[in-house]
């Protein structure tokens, strides 16, 4: 096996143009970790946030791998890890916030930090979900304990947690509310919606009933996270995401008597094999738009950047 491996590197913040692929050292696994052969790792907001240099602070330091979801297979295991064994196909968000290098021929982690990946699926598929489906998971089955007949709003539905976070909340039996563009409204009435908004026409509070929980994905723009107060039940819950709870999210949220709380995604092993689980029994699918070569993760970040993505995106590491 090669002492080096392509990855993509960043060593300045700033735009795409930044991330260059080159080669460098390959890791090894220490006590307790795996090294994984990347076959696919997912992209993300949180990437192309970081190589601007707007991350979570002091999480990353230059110079840098990005890239949290991967999914490949098991290459070798270090001492004393009894769950994994070379050959197993594998997918999984190690290390977050910390820099896990998933834009890379290989990543070691701790082996408890990844699950098997879904075996219905391929590494493309597999490397779109970790940390989009574990925040949606963690945010709506730990956080918020979502039930059957509640009533759930997702802002930003038609994005990479949002159309997770649908399909989640259906599965535990709740009413599920879905703003986004009229274009993607069909899809997400496939995937799961009971009702679906057009942010750009209306306002969202006015066209809707009251509901128990909020998950606001869009951080704050357009006052959206305030602005869902008005919507949620005294005793309700606004989670919001990614930017925590603002001073006037949490003034609103006192003066009406709904809870509000931020929250961040952690490696979650047994949340991903339940997300396995979900998606061979054909209640989560998982929607990737665009597939690129690792070289082209430029290109990617700037498609990303749009906010106009139906899904994830993903590089295949096969090409």
């Amino acid at each position: 096996m090669s002492e080096t491996m392509r990855a993509v590197t960043l060593t300045a913040f700033g735009g795409p143009e930044r991330l260059t692929v080159a080669e460098v050292p390959r890791p090894a696994p220490l006590a307790t970790e795996v090294l994984v052969r990347v076959r696919a790792a997912g992209i993300n907001p949180v990437d192309w946030k970081t190589r601007d240099g707007h991350g979570l602070p002091g999480a990353v330091s230059l110079p840098v791998i990005l890239g949290w979801d991967v999914s490949g297979v098991v290459e070798a295991v270090g001492a004393g890890v009894t769950t994994l064994r070379p050959g197993d196909e594998v997918y999984g968000m190690p290390w977050f916030p910390r820099p896990a290098g998933g834009y890379a021929e290989y990543v070691t982690a701790p082996s408890r930090q990844f699950a098997r990946k879904p075996s219905s699926v391929g590494h493309v598929e597999a490397a779109a979900l970790p940390l989009a489906a574990l925040t949606a998971w963690q945010a709506l089955v730990d956080t918020a304990r979502v039930t059957a007949g509640q009533r759930v709003l997702v802002h930003a539905a038609a994005g990479g947690v949002g159309h997770l976070a649908v399909q989640i909340a259906r599965h535990l039996g709740a009413e599920v509310v879905a703003t986004a563009r009229e274009p993607r409204h069909g899809w997400l009435k496939e995937l799961g919606a009971d009702e679906t908004i057009d942010y750009t026409r209306e306002r969202f509070e006015h066209a809707t009933a009251p509901v128990d929980v909020v998950l606001d994905l869009m951080g704050g723009i357009d006052d959206t996270d305030v602005r869902s107060v008005a919507v949620t039940r005294p005793g309700g819950l606004v989670v919001s995401l990614p930017g925590g709870v603002r001073d006037a999210l949490a003034a609103a949220g006192e003066a009406a008597g709904v809870r509000t709380t931020p929250m961040i995604v952690e490696p979650d092993s047994p949340a991903l094999t339940a997300i396995a689980g979900l998606v061979d029994a054909g209640a989560l699918r998982v929607e990737v738009e665009r597939v690129f070569a690792l070289g082209e993760a430029a290109d990617a970040h700037r498609l990303g950047e749009g906010n106009r993505t139906r899904g994830k995106l993903v590089l295949d590491l096969t090409r």
